[in-house]
């Protein structure tokens, strides 16, 4: 491309695209912008940015005789979410208490919860949200293993779900 064609691609004069490519003149994001999306090419090619490590995510688990435990989150105080993988073991329920508050969300299996006198199964896309005040035990409903996510926050602080109505069909 001419610089009189690229400059009419980007807005950019055709004295500035020089000094671009001289090197007298440093770019700015705008003008960055501009010169990528003439070119078609993203701005990470353009700059010749170097490549980026790899994207995923290595999440260490945490073993206990009865789960596999995955923290999804690092941080100390505030709300933190686990991916729990549950074993079957027969265990007896045994409801405990602690400060805090759990939200818990079942991806998989079948999660028996005993919270004070509600002894209750949850199956795939239900969810209970508690005052972890309140006695509480949960496993698995059966003899194959559950997964969940957890989020629990300290005492009062509230998970929030928000759902729009389904629209009413038309005949």
């Amino acid at each position: 491309m001419t610089l009189a064609e690229v400059s009419a691609g980007t807005g950019i004069s055709a004295s500035t695209l020089s000094r671009l490519e001289s090197g007298s003149r440093r770019a700015t994001l705008e003008l960055l912008v501009a010169l990528a999306r003439t070119y078609r090419v993203t701005l990470d090619e353009l700059v010749d940015a170097p490549r980026t490590g790899d994207p995923r995510v290595h999440l260490k688990p945490v073993e206990h005789p009865y789960a596999q435990v995955v923290p999804l989150t690092e941080r100390v105080g505030g709300p933190r979410a686990f991916k729990m993988v549950l074993r079957p073991d027969g265990r007896t329920p045994d409801p405990r208490t602690h400060e805090g508050y759990d939200w818990i969300y079942v991806l998989d299996g079948r999660l028996r919860l005993v919270l004070g006198e509600h002894d209750v199964v949850l199956t795939v896309g239900e969810v209970a949200e508690f005052d972890t005040r309140t006695p509480h035990w949960f496993g698995c409903a059966d003899d194959h293993p559950v997964e969940l996510l957890s989020i629990m926050g300290p005492q009062g602080e509230r998970m929030h779900v928000r759902a729009r109505p389904r629209r009413a069909e038309r005949p």
